[in-house]
């Protein structure tokens, strides 16, 4: 019968090393400044300006022009912030959940990179055409950044009227 070995006996076990810990190279990015509320939403449409661009078409308006007077105090979301909000819709009409969610995780991420050429209190909507599935990303990115500048352009000129 072998004789059994002792813990004592047994070859140490080579000892492995613990690797320094790498930064993180794929981090978070903050979130986006977004509308939430379906009354922004609507606030928006309803006092905002309309334009069309092949891939989109987006509203905006403003967050100055929308302070609530005294007899609206329920609806405190309107109190200006410093910077842009964004709001994305995708209906239905686009597509399935796979084709809608597609739309809106490229809408956003164009909308992260472009979202610093605009500035002061203002609210957008992005309402993508289905068209913007097939687009190539450059396509997307570029039409975005030409509805931002166009935004921009149209509140500079009405902080400038007043």
């Amino acid at each position: 019968m072998p004789a059994l070995i002792s813990a004592q006996e047994r070859a140490p076990k080579a000892t492995v090393a613990a690797k320094p810990a790498q930064p993180r190279l794929n981090k978070k990015l903050p979130p986006l400044p977004r509308l939430h509320k379906h009354a922004d939403y609507q606030k928006v449409y309803k006092a905002g300006k309309r334009n069309s661009l092949p891939l989109m078409t987006y509203f905006f308006v403003s967050r100055t022009e929308l302070l609530p007077d005294s007899s609206e105090k329920k609806n405190l979301s309107l109190v200006p912030i410093s910077g842009p909000r964004v709001g994305l819709t995708t209906g239905r009409v686009l597509g399935k959940a796979v084709d809608r969610n597609r739309i809106k995780r490229r809408m956003r991420e164009a909308v992260r990179r472009n979202i610093h050429l605009l500035s002061g209190p203002v609210d957008v909507i992005l309402h993508p055409r289905r068209t913007v599935l097939d687009a190539d990303f450059g396509n997307i990115e570029r039409e975005v950044a030409r509805a931002f500048q166009a935004v921009q352009v149209k509140q500079d000129a009405a902080s400038n009227k007043k």
